[in-house]
């Protein structure tokens, strides 16, 4: 039986996925964005806040961004390329 891939679902649009986004993380959003990082897609946990994923297209990676605004570039969990 053939698996189907589950993680071609249509992207939402970017202000759909920042509504999900606390003030603090629309800050470091914004000023992140000037310098190319783009906001991919929002983690959604069980009973857990939002985790937002930035990527960087400069070095080809993935990062997170902390309830309090800050950068994670080491999240705790792996991020699979698209």
């Amino acid at each position: 039986m053939a698996r189907d891939e589950r993680r071609t679902s249509p992207q939402r649009p970017c202000r759909e996925l920042r509504r999900q986004l606390n003030e603090s993380q629309l800050d470091t959003l914004g000023q992140l964005e000037r310098y190319g990082w783009e906001l991919k897609f929002v983690r959604r946990p069980l009973f857990q806040p939002v985790i937002p994923v930035l990527f960087d297209p400069d070095r080809h990676g993935y990062a997170i961004l902390e309830e309090d605004g800050s950068l994670n570039e080491h999240p705790p969990f792996v991020i699979r390329p698209h």
